[in-house]
């Protein structure tokens, strides 16, 4: 579904960073196989510390018999828009890694940012492909972790719903009003030249 992106960048990027974003509205409609894997295949392609590639993908499609299990997950707010996605998601980090050349894993410090890696380029690329994603962090962890079999070694990172971008009216009506692409900090908030602002804060 075509847009208006009110979205004005500082300073030049890419033009499909700034169109990403994140709806609530879906059409329902089926996401082919092939669109699937090309959406896992670039997450595939994220880079990870010590090429761990932590991150793994829980799905259901939702004309599979798991949909409603994993739509089952989420809190009231986001399963009243999330019904209508293509596909639910779980991403799951894990906590350890075999170091090359190691004969046992050891604990890792950046299994969810690897993790967070592999959810940008599959957000990225499924925008490319027009089912555009909402990562959530509004979903019960630990039923999760129990109903889908996730190891203890494992760390529940989020839910994520893709679909076919739908119509805001087909929201509820407290949604509706905030179904746009939203805006960014500035970069002075969010990079630094030498130190850590005193306070947190810029100045």
């Amino acid at each position: 579904m075509a847009f208006d992106n009110p979205r004005k960048p500082d300073h030049p990027a890419s033009q499909f960073f700034i169109d990403r974003w994140s709806p609530r509205a879906f059409t329902g409609e089926t996401m082919p196989d092939a669109d699937l894997h090309r959406i896992f295949e670039a997450a595939r392609w994220a880079p990870s510390s010590y090429n761990s590639q932590p991150w793994r993908f829980l799905y259901a499609k939702r004309e599979s018999a798991d949909f409603q299990r994993f739509l089952g997950l989420l809190n009231e707010r986001n399963q009243s828009w999330a019904k209508q996605a293509s596909v639910l998601m779980i991403l799951v980090s894990k906590k350890t890694m075999r170091q090359p050349g190691a004969d046992a894993d050891v604990p890792t410090r950046s299994h969810s940012l690897d993790a967070g890696a592999a959810w940008g380029y599959l957000a990225l690329e499924a925008s490319i492909l027009g089912w555009p994603a909402h990562a959530m962090v509004g979903f019960d962890t630990e039923r999760a972790r129990k109903e889908l079999n996730i190891p203890d070694d494992c760390h529940v990172e989020a839910a994520i719903a893709l679909g076919r971008q739908g119509d805001k009216a087909s929201l509820p009506e407290a949604m509706q009003s905030i179904e746009q692409p939203n805006a960014r900090k500035p970069i002075t908030e969010i990079a630094f030249a030498g130190d850590f602002p005193r306070g947190g804060k810029p100045g």
